[in-house]
């Protein structure tokens, strides 16, 4: 059996960033994380419209600041700002420090794992043949400049009648085993009528500097 692990966990601390940036007593750690955990499902589901990248949430000994990085941010500004003056009312609520709330726009939708796996999640449920949505997610991804994809499809792709099979398509160089090797990955479970569809991407942009 291969020994697999997530790409990014792999990289963390190399050439990957931790999402939540924070140090705490023994005792605070905890309670810090289950707070964490809250805010992420809240903003996950109050953006869901929006395309949310990923929320990355900083602490000092009083302030929590999250960052949510949206293609379309638009959507979570609302008009005349009020979107962001709500949501920053709702964190209130979910933190007893002083929460603050930064929008950034995600510039490349197409060469980033997450919006790629929730796009075709959403294709998928509109009952879009899965083969022609992942081409023509491979296709948009190396048009943008990445260097390599693969997407991995797992369920009942057929449909609820057929029997359960995993499906692989990539297209150019993919270097798992390699820390310089940037390779931005995505899971994300597309809850369909009939069961889980899972749903896995791998993206690589090139090689970093150590």
């Amino acid at each position: 059996m291969g020994n697999k692990i997530s790409p990014t966990g792999f990289r963390m601390g190399i050439t990957k960033d931790w999402v939540s940036r924070w140090y705490l007593t023994k005792k605070s750690v905890a309670a810090a994380l289950l707070e964490d955990q809250r805010i992420r499902k809240y903003l996950t589901k109050r953006f869901e419209l929006a395309g949310v990248k990923c929320i990355e949430i900083e602490r000092s000994l009083n302030d929590v600041n999250v960052l949510v990085k949206v293609s379309k941010p638009g959507v979570v500004i609302g008009r005349g700002g009020a979107g962001v003056d709500e949501v920053r009312e709702e964190l209130k609520k979910l933190t007893a420090s002083k929460a603050s709330l930064t929008v950034e726009e995600v510039k490349n939708a197409e060469t980033d794992a997450q919006l790629v796996a929730d796009f075709i999640a959403r294709q998928l449920k509109r009952r879009m043949p899965y083969r022609r949505v992942m081409n023509g997610a491979i296709n948009s991804a190396m048009d943008r400049g990445a260097k390599g994809i693969k997407i991995r499809l797992a369920g009942l792709l057929g449909g609820g009648n057929t029997i359960a099979r995993t499906e692989t398509l990539s297209q150019g160089s993919v270097p798992a085993q390699t820390l310089r090797a940037d390779i931005d990955f995505a899971k994300v479970d597309c809850l369909m009528l009939f069961g889980k569809i899972g749903i896995k991407v791998w993206i690589y942009k090139g090689l970093k500097e150590i």
